[in-house]
């Protein structure tokens, strides 16, 4: 298994991951997303935030990562931390726990930039993957509601979020 820097020949296999993702809630009747654009991936691509993980010479798992989140993490933003979005496995790939090898990869980096939290959040009610992140060593600090999410994805527009914290 390989973590690595996506390149913008990864873009088409970053959206198609995004698409089977979003299948895949459907599927469970929890639609969460509703689409990236490829311009806005692209562009996260271009400045080294996409990550992929590698298995058997295909994309197994594709996240994002930030050092950012000021409109979902409001005042705690100022805080050093890193934030993982967008986790989307290959159905393929599904049930070998990329999440707990993202969170190991991303101890490594925040250690590295000198930052002291992992945070994520979700779509609020997802009981299952709340339960999960938790299982994998997160903490629920808080749930907010989002209004107005100027430059971001469609699903972040009057929705709320429950947010996930990791002490380092």
């Amino acid at each position: 298994m390989i973590i690595e820097k996506s390149t913008p020949h990864d873009l088409s296999a970053h959206m198609e991951l995004y698409e089977q993702a979003i299948a895949y809630q459907h599927a469970l009747g929890k639609v969460n997303w509703k689409g990236f654009e490829a311009r806005a991936v692209l562009e996260e691509i271009k400045n080294g935030q996409h990550y992929k993980i590698v298995l058997d010479n295909q994309i197994a798992c594709v996240f994002l990562l930030t050092t950012s989140d000021p409109i979902i993490w409001q005042e705690k933003d100022k805080d050093p931390a890193i934030y993982i979005h967008r986790i989307a496995t290959n159905p393929l790939f599904r049930g070998q726990n990329f999440v707990i090898k993202i969170i190991a990869f991303v101890k490594d980096l925040a250690r590295e930039r000198r930052k002291f939290f992992i945070r994520m959040d979700t779509t609020a009610g997802n009981e299952r993957l709340n339960q999960y992140y938790e299982k994998c060593g997160f903490t629920i600090v808080d749930v907010v509601r989002i209004k107005e999410a100027i430059d971001m994805p469609a699903h972040y527009q009057n929705n709320s979020f429950t947010l996930f914290e990791m002490l380092l």
